[in-house]
């Protein structure tokens, strides 16, 4: 089987917002464990599972956890990224409003090791009929004892609140995130110092995704060691993938990495099911807009962190959008750059003024008659300013989708800036 059920065991549940339902299913077992364990314990085993972070960036877990648990004498915040902002990604949504006590009890097993009496949720603005639900799943678990005072009976207290946010992209990225939490712009910081050491509210803070959190019982559960056999040897368990474009079966799966190519995502009937209407794939499109675009040459990556890395693609957030022979590569990427337009935070001068330009030089390359060789040099030379001098992960992504599809498909990008020129050869000359 390409799908498996562990992060999303109990998503048909009939009544997925109610803790003593999740109990029956075996549920907080992790919690009960993880109270008679030494907090170092805990961190050794998240470090041993090579969970990488979900959210996009995939930096450790376990190195994250043990940065934080390494500093002494402070007040220490647990805060989950769930801003999903990313386009094509939706399985954030999936594990709040299908599985959210494993976020619930993920976060609370984190409360358990930094000594934190409260965790912090932001919500993207968008989701709020998924923020109403959540909040019913965490008053569900309050009446449990499963958060509040004396948890269990354990002397251990931790609640969980729930912060909106207001539908900007770029608080996806933790440090902007933070201060949108706080009430201030959400704009990046400057790192140093980093968020384990300056966070929210000037306090040593944990910033993870929501998948992370939810992998974190499955993990205290059956061992780091056995988590990371469940998926790949630098990256360990599943990965939720979203599926959206143009296939038949279009949702979130559960899949183990290292496991499943990329063909298997589109092609199996187990999963993607095949393209719509039998029409030929033309692209994917990994990992959200700021993720890079792969041709039907690539279908046979397997998919995992260290492989789609090999190929110069990227699992990213976990998005997969699919496309058809219908969909103009150009009209597509135009899409993408007027999306990273309205959602640059205008920090920098690379993103704020980059993201205009590359938008106008796309919309330049589909005037009759072509932009001529010069402009695409220029827009290639754009795109690499853009990716080395933007202050924050925004700015440095946005060409990404641009620059591999050029890779991908060079003469569909060229075809217009080189009709009618007396111009020979390629834009790299």
């Amino acid at each position: 089987m390409l799908e498996v059920k562990m992060l999303t065991e109990g998503a048909d549940a009939p009544e997925p917002l109610d803790a003593k339902g999740y109990l029956a299913r075996g549920g907080y077992k992790a919690l009960g464990k993880a109270l008679g364990m030494e907090p170092r314990e805990i961190v050794a085993e998240i470090k041993a599972a090579r969970l990488l972070g979900r959210g996009g960036a995939a930096y450790p877990a376990g190195n994250k956890w043990e940065q934080l648990l390494g500093i002494e004498g402070s007040t220490k915040h647990i805060v989950c990224n769930a801003d999903e902002g990313e386009p094509g990604t939706f399985k954030d949504r999936f594990i709040m409003e299908r599985v959210p006590f494993r976020l619930i009890e993920g976060m609370t097993v984190a409360g358990r090791v930094f000594g934190s009496g409260t965790g912090y949720v932001y919500v993207r603005g968008e989701y709020r009929s998924v923020q109403r639900g959540f909040m019913k799943a965490l008053e569900s678990a309050r009446e449990a004892n499963l958060l509040g005072r004396d948890i269990l009976g354990s002397g251990f207290g931790f609640d969980i609140a729930v912060v909106s946010g207001a539908g900007a992209y770029v608080c996806g990225e933790n440090s902007a995130l933070l201060n949108s939490a706080q009430g201030l712009a959400g704009r990046p910081r400057i790192k140093p110092p980093h968020l384990a050491e300056v966070g929210l509210f000037g306090a040593p803070t944990l910033v993870n995704n929501v998948e992370t959190f939810a992998n974190v019982p499955s993990i205290v559960v059956m061992g780091g060691k056995a988590f990371l056999e469940a998926g790949h040897p630098e990256s360990g368990g599943t990965k939720l993938v979203c599926l959206s474009g143009h296939v038949a079966r279009p949702g979130v799966y559960e899949v183990p990495l290292g496991s499943v190519t990329l063909r298997d995502a589109v092609f199996s009937p187990e999963l993607g099911g095949g393209m719509k209407g039998g029409k030929k794939l033309k692209f994917l499109h990994l990992g959200g807009q700021s993720g890079p675009v792969a041709g039907p040459a690539l279908l046979d990556t397997v998919y995992s962190y260290a492989d789609l890395r090999k190929a110069g693609l990227a699992v990213g957030s976990g998005a997969v959008v699919a496309a058809d022979e219908s969909v103009r590569l150009i009209d597509y990427l135009e899409g993408v750059a007027r999306f990273f337009v309205r959602e640059s935070c205008g920090k920098c001068g690379p993103c704020r003024d980059g993201n205009p330009a590359v938008l106008k030089f796309l919309q330049g390359l589909t005037v009759p008659g072509g932009t001529g060789r010069g402009a695409l040099k220029a827009l290639w030379e754009l795109s690499e300013l853009m990716t080395q001098g933007s202050f924050c992960g925004l700015g440095r992504t946005a060409t990404a989708a641009l620059r591999s599809a050029w890779k991908a498909f060079p003469e569909e990008i060229e075809r217009n800036a080189l009709r009618d020129s007396a111009s020979a050869g390629s834009f790299k000359d």
